[in-house]
């Protein structure tokens, strides 16, 4: 690309962030070095966590569970996190190379993709989850009669579907460009043009935010606040009080994760009429984005692991798994110990068998 520094700080804004725009590589100040070191870490944690939990609950509702609608709603939550998680290296080998971009543009736009895509997924299964697990306490008549499994992965094939088409201005838009003798992957909504690049800007945010958080933190709020009710009118409260605390945290994490994202997010549209404003963005975005991509891998934590059902298995896993090393392990001992046996033994005899009979 031939686009000048004045062109790109048009239509850019200078942060590490996948559904933004890169950073502008000038001397970065102390205190943004520092922000940027905590994004590194909480990319790793997520990285390794997220790999690990949804790994697990993917191990879980493939193998070790009944082929349910639930099973179905949180594997593929799961299979997006794990995805999502899968390209955070790209992004903390980003940070670490002081934002320069190393993977050409065909990985810039594939990567930008999958990442978007899978957010979208993630927050849309963690919706439909919510709304089903709604339906199916309290209208139990209808979630009988049409609540089976093969609607349940039409409506997964439908979420993936509506995420990627959400997803595809990053295919149209990402790109790569040297600035200051680097290499960047940005959002390039449009070289010369800045009333079109901000008309495009402006219209992809509100997307994103309407619906990537709005409309599904809307959707939990207000399915968790009517089940709530319900339950506590409800005979048998006690017996859904740890699903209304799973329910509240559900919101409280999904929440604090994203909401300081989006609300960055919306910032940033101002960004070119506040030297001020672009400070606070360029200072505290990275740390607002390593939030939302954090929510990836508490998920399995909130929906899985801390049910009783899921603990056992995995516990009885464990056990079995244990068992099984010990029993090759002692299986092993035992072979070598017989192979060594006959060694022993014939070290014992003497060498002329013929002689020793005679003495």
């Amino acid at each position: 690309m031939e686009d000048s520094v004045e062109d790109y700080g048009n239509y850019t804004y200078d942060y590490y962030l996948e559904y933004g725009d890169a950073e502008d590589m000038k001397v970065v100040h102390r205190q943004t070095e520092t922000m940027h070191i905590i994004s590194v870490i909480i990319y790793t944690i997520s990285f390794v966590l997220g790999l690990i939990g949804n790994g697990t609950v993917i191990w879980v509702t493939s193998y070790k569970t009944k082929k349910t609608v639930n099973s179905v709603w949180l594997l593929h939550l799961a299979l997006a996190d794990f995805v999502f998680v899968l390209f955070l290296p790209f992004y903390i080998d980003y940070i670490l190379r002081d934002f320069f971009w190393n993977f050409g543009t065909v990985m810039c736009k594939l990567n930008s993709f999958v990442m978007v895509m899978n957010m979208y997924a993630s927050v849309l299964f963690l919706t439909v989850l919510s709304i089903d697990r709604y339906i199916s306490l309290v209208h139990l008549n209808w979630s009988q009669r049409h609540r089976t499994v093969r609607r349940a992965w039409l409506v997964c094939g439908c979420v993936w579907l509506v995420s990627a088409a959400l997803s595809c201005p990053a295919l149209i838009f990402r790109d790569t460009m040297h600035l200051h003798d680097k290499v960047v992957c940005f959002n390039n909504f449009h070289a010369h043009d800045s009333h079109l690049a901000a008309v495009r800007h402006i219209v992809i945010v509100a997307i994103r935010t309407t619906v990537g958080f709005l409309l599904p933190f809307t959707a939990i709020c207000v399915t968790g606040i009517l089940l709530t009710f319900k339950v506590y009118q409800s005979e048998h409260s006690v017996r859904f009080s740890s699903f209304t605390k799973t329910v509240s945290a559900v919101i409280l994490a999904f929440f604090l994760c994203w909401a300081p994202f989006h609300i960055f997010s919306l910032m940033e549209l101002s960004i070119h009429s506040s030297l001020h404003l672009h400070n606070v963005l360029r200072t505290g975005f990275p740390l607002a984005t390593s939030f939302g991509f954090f929510n990836s891998c508490i998920n399995p934590v909130l929906y899985m692991l801390l049910g009783k059902r899921v603990r056992h298995i995995l516990k009885r896993a464990c056990l079995n798994i244990t068992k099984r090393s010990l029993r090759e392990l002692s299986q092993s001992i035992s072979a070598t110990e017989m192979e060594s046996v006959p060694e022993v033994f014939e070290e014992s005899l003497p060498a002329d068998p013929v002689a020793s009979s005679t003495l």
